[in-house]
This record gives structure tokens, sequence and C-alpha cells, in this order.
């Protein structure tokens, strides 16, 4: 039998589960060479995870706990959509790296996606060797390489003329449906879920855009969290790299005085040297992976880690 209980997480491990992962992401980067870690704001800043994913999916994080001290060594926030079960961020604590613990709490999440019968996928660091090994031993496929990007809006906001903008509009419960069938055409996947949650904004830092072309049509949206803590633009899909920009530039300039932070295709050349154009620098490297079946991407896509989407 493991030393390592498989659980689901109850609100008395909420502050347990945010020192864990401010822990474990802080003492990555500092063996690297990043010191003094990402999350300088300590488990409150990391505390936005599960107040998030608990608000969104209830009962889908699942933790390692040990069966001799009862500390909780690793956990791992995972969601079902119609299409696919997306991944989100996993962790160990410091003092158990090494011990198998996230093979444990992937294995089960593995189980989880075959018993649903749908693709499994996750955005995963390139930079980081071991979580890429131990997704594609899995049988994860890298399917696109995304570089992620912070800059600094101007305070008087972005001075930037480009065409399309004016077809950007907030996001309503309303558009679920066509977003669902947009997003079936550029990646292959759907989460009404999601759209309706961005645009109802109960707890007040979602927003959503939406492009809308003539005769109605969405070509593309995109969704941001501007929590205190934590801001970060995604998810969100276009039909061409002319939409994305017009919705990158929208929901940028909302965030006026503030950094935020937003991944896109390497692939997408206009989309990286608006971005630098900005003022915006790399910080990182990720790769979408998926555990299964996987249509081609159609147009540009941002995916984003709060939540995760693969």
């Amino acid at each position: 039998m493991s030393e390592f209980e498989l659980r689901t997480m109850v609100d008395g491990d909420r502050n347990e589960v945010a020192e864990l992962i401010c822990s474990s992401m802080n003492t990555w980067d500092i063996l690297h060479g990043m010191a003094p870690g990402r999350f300088t704001g300590g488990p409150a800043q990391t505390a936005v995870f599960h107040e998030v994913y608990e608000e969104l999916d209830p009962g889908h994080c699942l933790v390692a706990q040990n069966r001799d001290t009862a500390t909780l060594a690793g956990s791992c926030f995972f969601r079902a959509r119609e299409t696919h079960v997306s991944l989100g961020i996993m962790n160990v604590h410091p003092n158990y790296f090494g011990r198998g613990i996230a093979k444990q709490l992937l294995d089960h999440i593995i189980a989880f996606q075959e018993a649903r019968g749908v693709p499994l996928r996750l955005v995963s660091s390139a930079m980081n060797l071991e979580s890429f090994s131990l997704y594609t031993k899995a049988g994860f496929v890298p399917r696109l390489l995304y570089q992620d990007i912070v800059l600094q809006v101007p305070e008087v906001g972005l001075d930037v003329a480009l065409d399309g903008i004016e077809h950007v509009r907030d996001g309503t419960v309303e558009d679920a449906e066509a977003l669902a069938e947009l997003e079936l055409e550029v990646s292959g996947v759907a989460r009404r879920h999601d759209y309706r949650f961005f645009a109802e904004n109960r707890s007040g830092f979602w927003h959503l855009s939406v492009y809308e072309g003539p005769g109605g049509r969405l070509s593309g949206y995109l969704a941001s969290i501007g929590h205190p803590l934590l801001l970060e633009l995604g998810p969100g899909v276009a039909r061409d790299e002319k939409v994305a920009a017009a919705l990158l530039i929208a929901e940028l300039d909302r965030y006026r005085g503030r950094s935020p932070f937003f991944v896109v295709p390497v692939e997408c050349s206009e989309l990286v040297r608006l971005g630098y154009r900005l003022g915006g620098r790399n910080t990182e490297l990720h790769v979408a992976q998926v555990r299964g079946p996987a249509e081609s991407f159609r147009g540009p896509t941002f995916p984003t880690f709060m939540p995760e989407t693969g």
C-alpha cells in the first residue's frame, strides 16, 4: 500500500493547498536560478487557484495525503468538459520531491479520463523537463509550442491603431452556443460552462470579449482574470491573427497601469511582434499536449493557467 492516500480536497485543506502550490513553484524557480520565485505574494496569492477552481468545478481538486503525518504532499486540479478533460496545475511539496507523487496523481486523473472516453489535455512548461517527461511517458503528445509574454500597460492606455477593434464587444451568456461552435471549428474543443462563467462574472474579476463580424458572426473570443493578485489573459480562440490581435488589444487595454500575462502560439508571428511592439517580454515557453485524439489547430489560440486549458 502506498504511503500516500489520494482523496478529494475539502474546505479544511484550502490553506495547506495554497501553501503547497506556493512552496512547490517558488522552490522550483529558485533551484533553477529564478529567485525569489514567481509567487512573491506568498500563499495568499496561490489561494486564487482553489478559489477559482472550486467555484467553477467544485470537488475537482485531488490531493495526496501522507498516511502517517496527515500532511498534504501533492495536489492537482482537473476539469471535465463536453469534448475533453483538462489537467490543471499539479504540484508536489518540496519535502516530497522525487517520491512518485505526481505520477500517482496523474494516473488517477488518467483513469478518470479513460472512464469518460474523451482526450486529456494540458498546457505544460517546456522548460520543466521533469514534468514534460512525466506527461510524455504517460502518453501525451506535444501539439503546439507557445511563448509567454508579460507587458506593462500604460496608465493612459494603449495607443494602438488596429483594424477590427471596432468589432470587439463584451461577451454575454447568450453567446455561449456560438462560442462553442467557433471553438469546435478552430481547435476541436468546446466548454459552454466556461463561457457562461466568464460572462456572468459573479466573482467580479472576470471579463469576456468577443469579436462580432458582419451579420453577427462571432469570429473570436478572449477571456481574462483581473484578480488583484493574479492577472492573466485567456482562454481564447480566433479564426485568424487579425481577429486575435483586435481581441488582445481590447482585453489588454482593460488593465491600465497593470502588467497582464498572456500566452500566444510561436507560429503566430504577427501576434508575437505585436506583443513585442507593446513592450512585452518573454517569461517562459509552454507546450500544448494531448493524451488521446486531437484535431489540428485552425486559428490562433490563447491558453491560460487560470483555469488551465489545453
